[in-house]
């Protein structure tokens, strides 16, 4: 048997109580962190942010970005085998729920209180993104506004000095823009998703927030006269040739694209295609604008689209208090909240951010949200994950054939019911 002295007992026993000692500080002074901020312009903006958090306090993250589409399902499949990380980006609304229901997350009303977040985020924003089952859940990291973005140029060549505001309007432009030989729309749906905002809005501005809320949260069928009649006008759109052809070959970058060459004269997208625009050195105001989706039935609400990005807690964390301390500071702090929106194209959900951080465009994206009658997360947030999943494909097959409008809206109905059974 291995002879051991005296010495190197004590040397091991001292080791292992200094491991002991700070193995857990050390991992106190860690927040592991998944997020799917990982475009060109996402990705360095964030750390940036997470650099700052770090410099203020004695906190290190450890980062864990995730491709935007496959985070989607990584996180749920993480939720499921009790792997969260401290913290993660998720979209509020539904897919929080979701989550939420599964009791995956910390609640942080305490946290929420302590600091006084009542005072800093939006209003609007706190009550329909934050609380869950009676809690908070959520801080809002960011919030965007969907409306149709569109190449000044090509709309001053075709004649066109005032946007629409109704829907006979809006036929108008769009009749006049292919008379003079421009397609008006473009929609990258190749992810499926961007063609989503058509469907929100169609069903908005026809039947209302409160049947669409009812829709989403299968109380309505894809069956009823409200759908149809949404998916009606859109399909009307499509056979006039109003869309540029081959939408499900494209992605929203795509589509950005067509339009900022002039290939098209607008596309329905959020303000991130601001960033994306800016990026490539369009110019805001001058190169682009943008005007909110028409009214089409008197005496409906106006209702807002779009998402909010917000940061939560794994139920399962090891560091709350490093957890909460980097959702307080990411919301908090206005270099951070002025410095992320204006990379990403987003609006603050920081109520002390100066007006002047935003561009003309997104200065009147800002009022447009201000002024509306409701905002509203865009489908995927506002129906459970299975459902959107449903939804997202019928939106993809409607565009690939809209001829096949009724057989598709049919089984639609049959595989929602069906979703919102499991």
């Amino acid at each position: 048997m291995k002879y051991i002295n005296r010495r190197t007992l004590l040397g091991t026993l001292f080791a292992l109580a200094f491991i002991g000692l700070t193995t857990p500080a050390l991992a106190q002074s860690e927040v592991t962190i998944s997020h799917y901020f990982t475009g060109e312009l996402g990705l360095k903006a964030f750390g940036e942010q997470m650099e700052k958090f770090e410099a203020a306090t004695s906190y290190k993250m450890k980062n864990s970005p995730v491709g935007h589409e496959d985070f989607k399902t990584d996180i749920l499949v993480r939720a499921s085998g009790n792997s969260l990380p401290d913290v993660f980006s998720y979209w509020a609304g539904a897919r929080v729920q979701f989550i939420a229901d599964s009791e995956s997350l910390k609640p942080i009303d305490q946290m929420w209180n302590q600091a006084g977040l009542d005072k800093i985020v939006a209003k609007t924003v706190a009550d329909s993104a934050t609380m869950y089952n009676g809690k908070r859940f959520l801080v809002p990291f960011n919030y965007h506004y969907s409306g149709m973005f569109y190449n000044t140029k090509v709309m001053a060549d075709a004649g066109i000095t005032e946007m629409p505001t109704d829907w006979n309007g809006f036929l108008a432009l769009c009749k006049e823009l292919k008379s003079n030989g421009i397609t008006p729309i473009a929609l990258g749906s190749k992810n499926r998703w961007p063609a989503q905002f058509w469907f929100d809005y169609l069903l908005l501005r026809s039947a209302g927030p409160d049947y669409r809320a009812q829709l989403m949260a299968g109380k309505a069928s894809y069956d009823d006269p409200q759908v149809k009649q949404a998916m009606g006008m859109w399909k009307a759109l499509v056979d006039a040739g109003y869309f540029i052809e081959s939408a499900n070959a494209n992605t929203w970058t795509d589509a950005s694209d067509q339009v900022a060459r002039g290939d098209a004269a607008m596309t329905l997208m959020g303000t991130w295609i601001t960033g994306y625009w800016n990026g490539l050195g369009l110019v805001p105001g001058a190169d682009y604008d943008f005007f909110p989706f028409p009214s089409i039935m008197a005496g409906v609400p106006s209702a807002s689209v779009g998402p909010v990005d917000g940061l939560v807690i794994g139920a399962n964390t090891t560091n709350p208090k490093g957890a909460e301390e980097f959702l307080k500071f990411m919301v908090s702090d206005t270099g951070v909240q002025a410095a992320w929106s204006k990379a990403q194209g987003a609006l603050s959900a920081n109520v002390n951010v100066d007006a002047s951080n935003y561009n003309s465009v997104m200065l009147k994206a800002f009022e447009t949200v201000k002024n509306s009658d409701a905002f509203a997360f865009n489908y995927d947030l506002a129906t459970p994950p299975p459902v959107a999943e449903v939804g997202l494909s019928m939106f993809a097959r409607f565009m690939d054939d809209p001829s096949r409008v009724d057989e598709i809206m049919k089984q639609t109905a049959q595989d929602v019911a069906g979703a919102f059974k499991e």
